[in-house]
């Protein structure tokens, strides 16, 4: 080794010590999530289509999570799941995570899955009941998902709108599924329907809405989202914020509503004409507890909530995120 070299060899030994660099590298690996598979219930098709998606295409797995999607038949049962701990995340509609909330279930949202949009969800009748109006009937019955669900939650706000006092109205539950079938056998006299629902019944029975839900109060409105037991989330911070990281890209495949039509047809029993017209909503990719408090504040002012709910107690907390 001639003298140069020499001389430069304990000015790079000190200068990797003064600056705390190696030749390896000395950039520390972040803390590994606590599990690498989460078991994440699903429902409506529509809403949850980005992160069926993106399951199928592998993207949760290519970025360490493995996802295993759980077909939930409504709120009750992925939220009797997730206590149960068959599920470690759920999705719901807000006005029912709320609900749940709201009454001692200790939740954890996990990332928004849905916004409405113009049609997306309807208060919907038929020719042949004679309704055309909102206003029309003095004290209509009208099917919707659940007596304290976002049906009445955004049904009641049209028609307030309309000048129909909502306390006239008998709600009914039905299924999704079950909605055309009721009105079609003339045991509702309107529906609140979304879809693809909505549009298969508009194909089927020549259905015709009444009034876009997705209006006024509620416009833009929040509708569904995916959470966690409060527990689960504090056993698993870095799981869960690597979930909510994977979801954010997932549902920017949302904004191409193209690729979610052709995607439809695989991932239920939609068809592709169907598929083709369905009303589409949007789907959010971050957490936004101002947009969300709108659903509580709603179900307040409507007394489907006795108190006022801070949406914010319910977004991960900040040093888990």
């Amino acid at each position: 080794m001639n003298r140069s070299r020499r001389r430069l060899l304990p000015l790079l030994t000190a200068l990797l010590v003064v600056t705390g660099c190696s030749v390896f590298g000395s950039d520390e690996q972040p803390p590994a999530p606590e599990r690498t598979t989460l078991r994440v219930g699903v429902g409506n098709v529509i809403e949850t289509a980005p992160l069926r998606m993106a399951v199928a295409a592998g993207e949760f797995a290519a970025g360490g999570l493995r996802v295993e999607l759980v077909e939930q038949a409504d709120e009750d049962d992925g939220l009797a799941k997730l206590a149960a701990g068959e599920l470690d995340v759920v999705f719901g509609r807000d006005a029912a995570l709320f609900t749940a909330a709201a009454t001692g279930t200790a939740l954890r949202l996990q990332g928004e899955a849905y916004t409405a949009g113009t049609d997306s969800m309807a208060l919907v009748t038929v020719p042949s009941s004679g309704y055309e109006e909102p206003s029309e009937l003095s004290a209509p019955t009208i099917a919707v998902d659940r007596q304290d669900g976002l049906g009445t939650l955004t049904t009641g706000s049209v028609l307030r709108t309309a000048g129909v006092d909502p306390e006239t109205v008998t709600f009914t539950e039905r299924a999704p599924q079950d909605m055309a079938a009721a009105l079609a056998g003339g045991e509702v006299d309107a529906a609140w329907m979304v879809e693809p629902y909505l549009t298969a019944a508009q194909k089927d029975l020549g259905a015709i809405v009444l009034a876009d839900c997705a209006r006024g109060d509620t416009q833009d409105f929040p509708m569904s989202a995916y959470a966690s037991s409060a527990e689960f989330a504090e056993r698993n911070p870095r799981t869960l914020a690597l979930f909510r990281e994977l979801l954010g890209t997932a549902q920017q495949r949302g904004a191409d509503e193209s690729a979610v039509r052709r995607a439809l047809p695989g991932l239920a029993d939609i068809d592709p004409t169907t598929a083709s017209l369905v009303s589409l909503g949007t789907y959010p990719t971050s957490l936004n507890g101002v947009r969300l408090q709108r659903v509580a504040d709603l179900m307040h002012g409507s007394g489907l909530l006795a108190e006022r709910l801070d949406v914010q107690s319910l977004l991960p907390k900040p040093e888990l995120s």
